[in-house]
């Protein structure tokens, strides 16, 4: 247990500076509300109405978080691979050579799809 007690501490110490900051700022802060600030906000887009089914939403959008799921999680296999990189061998090389091949194949995908146009 005293392995673990300055993560602990710190994860309180984090907790209790999140805590403190968002209660002070609400009690402190100005409260100066307008309509414009009640309203939601859309990168400077005036908001539309919606649909009672929330509307479509175009492919570039799940074509571009399938992307970020793509590489979020080769790096997360890239980086134990970097580590353990000598005692691997050929054998994790040649694993990660196809698995890297495969990650290509999804970014291919993408491209293909127009995920990366921004038009």
């Amino acid at each position: 247990m005293n392995a673990y007690a300055p993560i602990l501490v710190l994860g309180a110490l984090g907790a209790g500076f999140a805590i403190f900051s968002v209660v002070s700022a609400t009690l402190i802060g100005p409260k100066r509300y307008n309509r414009a600030k009640l309203e939601a906000y859309e990168c400077g887009i005036e908001p539309t109405p919606t649909p009672a089914g929330g509307g479509r939403f175009p492919i570039k959008y799940y074509l571009t978080a399938m992307l970020f799921i793509v590489f979020d999680i080769e790096i997360v296999f890239l980086y134990p691979w970097a580590v353990t990189f000598d005692a691997l061998g050929i054998f994790g090389l040649v694993e990660m050579l196809l698995f890297v091949l495969t990650v290509f194949v999804a970014y291919a995908y993408v491209w293909r799809r127009g995920g990366l146009e921004w038009d």
